[in-house]
C-alpha cells in the first residue's frame, strides 16, 4: 500500500514497513543475494495491491534460490534490515543505489 513519509507517499508492506528498489536491478531481475540479501531482505511470496497502488504493476520474479520476489513496475522490492519500525526510511539513498518507490513505480531520489 502507499504510506506518507518524510519523502512523500511511498510503497510499504501491509504492516507499514518501507520497501526499496536497488538500481542494479534495472533489468527487472533481482541482483541482491547472500550478504546483500541479509542487509536487504527481498519481499517474497504473494502480494496484493493495497490502497493507492495499481494491481497491474504487481508481479513476481524468480530468485536463484527458487523463491518468488515481488516486483512493483520494473523493480524487485526489498526491505532494509536497519528499518526497525513502520515508516523508517533509513535505507534511502544508501550507496546511491537504494531508494524508496512512489505509487508510479519509480524511485524517489529526493
Amino acid at each position: 500500500m502507499l504510506a506518507d513519509s518524510s519523502l512523500g507517499q511511498i510503497i510499504v508492506d501491509g504492516a507499514g514497513k518501507t520497501l526499496y528498489m536497488f538500481t542494479p536491478d534495472e533489468a527487472g531481475t533481482p541482483t541482491c543475494y547472500e550478504q546483500c540479501a541479509t542487509a536487504w531482505p527481498p519481499l517474497t511470496g504473494e502480494a496484493t495491491a493495497g490502497t493507492g497502488l495499481d494491481a497491474s504493476k504487481i508481479t513476481l520474479v524468480d530468485r536463484t534460490d527458487g523463491s518468488k520476489q515481488v516486483k512493483y513496475g520494473n523493480w524487485p522490492l526489498y526491505y532494509f534490515a536497519s528499518d526497525a519500525a513502520a515508516g523508517d526510511v533509513k535505507g534511502q539513498g544508501l550507496n546511491d543505489k537504494w531508494y524508496v518507490i512512489g505509487a508510479d513505480g519509480e524511485p524517489i531520489k529526493g
